[in-house]
């Protein structure tokens, strides 16, 4: 097997799961009106010099990914669809915990960009 081939089937498995996983969320978790499901992006632990950050210090993130949102209001449509890379405000949403994963619920109002 050549490495080009194994990247190959490394990537297909990995976007397999992340589409699989999506499927999971969107089942157990539905928002409703304008409201998304944002799967934050983990804290940084090392600062750019190579310091390592202790969890007392860390900050909350506010950039995350969106794994589910509802269909909108009718005279507000949805702008953010499902795989957006967003920031969102410090302490915007409602943090819930599935399946031992952390994702923040919020109104469409709350996410400040799209990436």
């Amino acid at each position: 097997m050549s490495v080009g081939y194994r990247w190959h089937r490394f990537c297909r498995i990995s976007v397999r799961k992340n589409e699989i996983n999506n499927k999971i969320i969107n089942k157990m978790i539905r928002p409703l009106a304008d409201r998304v499901v944002i799967e934050p992006k983990a804290a940084e632990t090392q600062t750019a010099s190579g310091l390592y950050i202790p969890d007392t210090a860390k900050e909350k993130p506010q950039q995350g990914t969106v794994v589910a949102a509802g269909p909108g209001k009718k005279d507000e449509p949805m702008e953010v669809k499902v795989g957006d890379v967003v920031i969102y405000g410090k302490y915007a949403g409602t943090e819930v915990s599935v399946e031992g994963k952390d994702y923040l619920i919020m109104k469409q109002s709350d996410i400040l960009a799209i990436l």
